[in-house]
């Protein structure tokens, strides 16, 4: 069983930056995608980026502002918004190219808080 721990979260203000880190056990990276998601109040866990070895797909509403670094799978959050005030977490599943359906994914992180102030 594969396991992972999130973490990073914390306050910032609007326009700011923030870099989460998600921590792994062992793993095949050409067998493996690791996903960033995200709980925000009130909606469904949206999926924020998925990464396949070194191939990345970002959803459409972070492209450009969140990025994932193919070396550590941490997640880099830029341009910070309210609405990205959310629980976040990193997990796993076996794939074949990069996935963004949270609903797939069998390994989970615990997840950490991030709230964005105005």
């Amino acid at each position: 069983e594969m396991q992972l721990m999130d973490s990073g979260g914390g306050p910032l203000q609007a326009g700011g930056s923030l870099t989460l880190s998600c921590v792994t056990s062992a793993y095949d990276p050409r067998r493996t995608c690791i996903g960033w998601f995200r709980d925000v109040q009130g909606k469904e866990r949206e999926g924020l980026g998925s990464i396949l070895s070194r191939t990345i797909k970002y959803a459409d509403s972070v492209k450009g502002r969140f990025f994932i670094s193919p070396n550590n799978l941490s997640l880099h959050m830029s341009h910070m918004e309210t609405e990205d005030t959310a629980a976040y977490y990193c997990a796993a599943r076996g794939c074949g190219v990069p996935w963004l359906d949270y609903r797939t994914y069998r390994f989970w992180g615990k997840g950490t808080n991030v709230t964005v102030s105005s």
